[in-house]
């Protein structure tokens, strides 16, 4: 009984190593192939016809505002403004009721000065996957200009470009690290199963009709 409870715990140790050397690799493989691609700096960003804005919550779980929401309906803001595009896809989740992400980006967005017509709403997007593959497959894109935060944007731009879209990602300001902390700590995470379910070849949960950009 001992020997197999030795034997046991040396098999749960080595599927540990491996799963933190699996998570350490793929999250240096992710920055260092996106890093090219993604800027704080809006003259570095090429024009491009679309952008995609990757969806979160407009209000924390306390009601407060959310800083990841503001900064990055800003960064659109400041993107489109500059004239470095011309349409935004929002992509997010509503999958519950009354809770509509890509409805609050477009109010929130049309509320900043950017016409209703310029703004596609996606609501579909339910991970950071499925918002980048549907930019293409639905809505026809293959050139695509991603706003989200840093840590986020070289995920999505390493999935948009091993999925074949020149994507560039332009990073709207971080929150303080306080309070990003959680959110920061599970990117790591998140980055092992986007290259997890990269080489599993995991498409969208949703298909749909296509949609056209002029």
């Amino acid at each position: 009984m001992k020997r197999l409870i030795k034997t046991l715990f040396k098999i749960f140790l080595l599927f540990m190593i491996a799963g933190i050397i699996f998570i350490a690799f793929a999250n240096y493989s992710i920055k260092k192939q996106s890093d090219p691609f993604v800027s704080f700096n809006i003259s570095e960003i090429p024009v491009a016809k679309t952008a995609l804005l990757l969806g979160t919550s407009k209000t924390l779980s306390n009601g407060m505002p959310n800083a990841y929401f503001s900064n990055r309906i800003q960064a659109a803001t400041d993107l489109y403004k500059s004239g470095k595009i011309q349409y935004i896809i929002v992509s997010g989740d509503n999958s519950r009721k009354n809770y509509n992400e890509p409805e609050d980006m477009q109010l929130t967005l049309m509320q900043h000065g950017i016409p209703q017509d310029r703004i596609f709403m996606d609501f579909a997007g339910f991970r950071t996957l499925d918002s980048v593959v549907r930019a293409k497959e639905i809505f026809g894109q293959t050139n695509l200009v991603i706003i989200s935060q840093k840590f986020h944007n070289e995920r999505a731009v390493f999935l948009a470009r091993k999925n074949g879209i020149e994507a560039y990602g332009y990073n709207a300001p971080d929150v303080n690290k306080y309070a990003g902390l959680k959110t920061n700590v599970r990117e790591y995470i998140a980055k092992a199963k986007a290259y997890w379910d990269l080489v599993l070849g995991v498409e969208p949960k949703f298909g749909g009709d296509k949609i056209l950009i002029p």
